[in-house]
């Protein structure tokens, strides 16, 4: 991945700037919803193109998180940076039931984003723990899902004092008539990112799982 740019936002110039003050002096300073996604169409065609659903729908919400500016916002020692792309960590399930983090660049094209992820995500499963040493968690989107079943709401564990870092998390897809839906979540932090910029992710994620498979082949 090309070097992150990050640039630091003047307060004095910022719209939402009286908004970040009252909800930094929150004690649960965060916002969040799940939303029922329609995946019909982008399972067929991850299927059919033989790539991996979660890297494949990973790479997706990366990419529709990147292209809301809010979402690449983050806290820095009380001021508001925004860089210019953010990778993701993500959970690894490992053999004996525990999980690791890996974290994935995905500025590359999905087709070689795939065989990069795959193996970085064997690398984390053999040598990874819950702590990734030498790696700067500030730019980072926290991924994880719930193969296991469908979920309706989920309450994500954070730290105390709050981070800044986008979580967003996917359960288990079912089938409902004709339709394969799969809840879908993301939590930010409310000082940063509105409701108008979490509809704006899945409005593009949306439009990225339509036209990923087909624009990677």
């Amino acid at each position: 991945m090309g070097e992150m740019e990050k640039r630091r936002i003047d307060m004095g110039a910022y719209a939402r700037r009286e908004h970040f003050r009252y909800f930094c002096g929150m004690g649960y300073p965060y916002v969040g919803l799940t939303h029922t996604v329609d995946v019909t169409a982008f399972v067929k065609r991850t299927k059919e193109a033989g790539f991996p659903f979660f890297l494949t729908f990973l790479w997706c919400a990366a990419k529709a998180a990147n292209q809301v500016p809010e979402l690449r916002q983050r806290i820095e020692e009380g001021e508001i940076v925004e860089f210019s792309a953010c990778p993701t960590s993500n959970t690894v399930a490992k053999p004996d039931g525990t999980y690791c983090y890996c974290a994935l660049y995905c500025d590359k094209p999905l087709a070689q984003f795939i065989p990069y992820a795959v193996e970085r995500q064997k690398q984390s499963r053999e040598q990874g723990g819950i702590h990734e040493e030498g790696t700067d968690s500030l730019p980072m989107f926290f991924i994880s899902s719930m193969p296991w079943l469908s979920y309706t709401a989920l309450v994500q564990p954070v730290p105390s004092p709050a981070d800044s870092n986008p979580r967003i998390t996917w359960g288990k897809y079912e089938r409902q008539g004709e339709r394969l839906l799969m809840p879908v979540s993301i939590l930010c932090h409310h000082g940063l990112v509105d409701g108008l910029h979490i509809a704006r992710f899945y409005e593009n994620l949306e439009h990225v799982l339509s036209t990923c498979i087909d624009e990677s082949l």
